[in-house]
């Protein structure tokens, strides 16, 4: 597969550009190589998806936020795929082309394919589901094609008719001037069809709101916000459209003990003065059990320690951050007599040696001042 070229780039804008300069700029590209104008023409045909594929995502702000901050590789990671083929295209962008060609897929037939819209869930995870992954199962409310009439909105065995306003087109036209005004035919809202038996399940719809049941693969190293995209799990679409996608957006629950940066995972610990002073072994809670920790002698406030590979799996190696230990020391209270004693003993020995250090030094000094 090629180096995907930049979606700037592929409309010729800065990055900075408005959505109107987008929408604008996207329309004349796609005038110029739309395939009812080029037809066999296979690099017209390769420009025309790579111009929709770019609109598709400078348009939408959440996906260009993603290609801003991380470029393709990060769009691929939210779920992001680009479109299967023409009718896709024609079915997500109609506005665009009737604008232009004064009627949806610019000179296809409108009645018929029209893709259905994406739907959104927010799934809540715990940290460690997130951390390693989770196979769940969500309940989603949408619109499927009618199984009774298969989505023509007709009584089993009779069909669409022609809409007789129109003549099929979706589109009535009439004189302003010089020119003719093409607009959306009033009668059958620009289906081009009519329904004169409409199915008794669906009332002619076409489609019918279900509640699906839909099974959730969530990989190890999610992150608060990840997205995950189920292609053809969104609402169901007219006309034999195809479906749109579900987007999972996932929600992180902070944890008592951990929080993460990147793969990695902070936690802090406790020791006695003693135990600082000293050195010690102590045993940490990790994700996956519990680990043992040396301690070494000195060890001051906010010193860090690592557990190599014990963190969170990256979502594109697989490879596990560490887990960062820090230090707290906790200062001892309600001492008894025999540690009191034993604590100003400790300071006078302390206080001692750095009465003999400081001595030292202004001696080092003055020698060095008589000399």
């Amino acid at each position: 597969m090629g180096t995907k070229q930049d979606y700037y780039e592929v409309l010729g804008l800065r990055r900075d550009s408005s959505n109107d300069e987008i929408k604008a700029t996207y329309r004349k590209l796609a005038m110029k190589y739309h395939p009812d104008r080029n037809p066999g023409d296979e690099v017209a045909e390769e420009k025309f998806k790579e111009a929709a594929e770019a609109y598709d995502v400078l348009s939408d702000t959440q996906k260009r936020g993603i290609y801003d901050q991380h470029g393709h590789q990060g769009l691929e990671g939210s779920g992001f795929s680009g479109f299967g083929g023409f009718e896709d295209i024609f079915s997500s962008f109609g506005d665009v082309f009737e604008d232009f060609f004064g009627f949806g897929g610019g000179g296809r037939s409108r009645s018929r394919a029209r893709r259905g819209a994406d739907l959104r869930y927010d799934l809540n995870l715990d940290f460690v589901e997130a951390a390693f992954g989770t196979d769940t199962e969500i309940s989603v409310e949408k619109t499927a094609t009618c199984p009774t009439c298969s989505g023509n909105g007709c009584t089993p065995g009779t069909h669409p008719e022609n809409c007789t306003s129109c003549g099929g087109t979706g589109q009535v036209s009439r004189n302003q001037g010089f020119f003719t005004v093409r607009t959306t035919c009033p009668h059958c809202r620009g289906a081009g069809q009519s329904i004169k038996d409409p199915c008794s399940t669906c009332n002619g719809n076409g489609q019918i709101a279900v509640n699906k049941k839909v099974a959730v693969k969530i990989p190890a190293g999610v992150d608060n916000g990840s997205r995950l995209r189920l292609s053809g799990e969104g609402e169901g679409g007219s006309g034999n459209g195809t479906p749109g996608d579900l987007y999972v957006f996932v929600h992180v629950e902070p944890h008592e003990f951990f929080h993460r940066n990147n793969t990695d995972v902070i936690c802090g610990i406790q020791v006695s003065f003693a135990q600082a002073a000293l050195g010690t072994r102590i045993t940490v809670p990790t994700l996956t059990g519990e680990k043992e920790v040396d301690i070494p002698k000195g060890t001051q406030p906010g010193d860090t320690f690592k557990l190599s590979g014990e963190g969170i799996p990256s979502l594109r190696t697989s490879r596990r951050g560490d887990q960062i230990i820090q230090a707290g020391i906790k200062t001892p209270t309600n001492l008894n007599k025999k540690q009191v004693e034993l604590l100003k003993e400790f300071e006078k020995i302390e206080a001692g040696k750095f009465t003999t250090k400081l001595k030292t030094i202004l001696k080092r000094g003055a020698s060095q001042a008589a000399g």
